[in-house]
């Protein structure tokens, strides 16, 4: 006798499987971008993104301390995803033409996450302290830019190169926020003309470093001068003059 089929029986036939579950980092940082798409920044609550996220709170504090350092998360996110697509179609191009390219890749990386920037930036706009932590986000995601398009951070000047691109690369996010044209015609528009002031500054600042050099050298040998007469001065003092506690500072405890 056939067994009449139970509803257990049955697979419904073209059934999606349930999406992989994002690692806890990846799922808060989504879960933030997708809050903050719709809300203020600051009516977000950590347990709001834990609850979003589908993490409880222990997992949120073993990923991130705190909801800014989420956007530095975001920030790595973005930086994987621009390196991932690197290639070196454009490796005998210009350099001005290699950083365009990053940095448009840059753009179209964060595009998901456009109305989230958005609110953002506009909340934080007059927070000197956030603004301050997020400048050393956006250093260190330049560094590897910069790496990417194949230029040195090294030496001298590498610092100013840095901040440099920092600062452009902010001036040119304002304009993307407001560009809802598909064509992005005025961000690109911006974002050549500040990678052309950065050439134009750097070649000023490399021609100042090579007309101090000899006043440098001579202010650091006057430096090291003076180091070694302290040195000296202090070698021949006793440890313990003009010094009611004695040599040892733990004596002030």
């Amino acid at each position: 006798m056939a067994r009449t089929p139970k509803a257990s029986d049955v697979t419904t036939s073209g059934e999606q499987p349930e999406p992989a579950r994002l690692p806890p980092r990846e799922a808060i940082v989504e879960a933030l971008m997708r809050l903050a798409a719709e809300q203020p920044w600051n009516d977000i609550e950590i347990a709001d993104i834990a609850r979003e996220a589908g993490v409880t709170l222990a997992e949120f504090r073993d990923a991130y301390p705190s909801k800014g350092a989420v956007l530095g998360g975001f920030a790595r996110m973005i930086d994987k995803q621009v390196l991932d697509g690197a290639s070196d179609d454009l490796d005998d191009e210009p350099t001005r033409e290699r950083l365009f390219d990053v940095l448009m890749r840059r753009l179209d990386a964060m595009d998901p996450y456009k109305p989230a920037l958005r609110r953002i930036a506009f909340a934080l706009r007059g927070d000197l302290l956030s603004l301050a932590a997020l400048n050393q986000v956006a250093l260190n995601s330049q560094r590897f830019m910069l790496a990417s398009a194949g230029i040195s951070t090294e030496g001298p000047l590498g610092r100013v190169k840095l901040q440099g691109v920092a600062i452009a690369f902010a001036r040119v996010m304002e304009v993307w926020l407001e560009d809802d044209d598909p064509a992005l015609a005025r961000t690109m528009a911006a974002l050549d003309r500040e990678i052309r002031n950065g050439e134009r500054f750097m070649e000023r600042a490399e021609d100042v470093r090579r007309l101090t050099a000899p006043f440098r050298a001579l202010a650091q040998s006057l430096a090291e001068g003076g180091r070694r007469r302290r040195r000296r001065d202090r070698d021949d003092r006793n440890e313990d003059e003009g010094n009611p506690l004695g040599g040892d500072p733990a004596a002030a405890i």
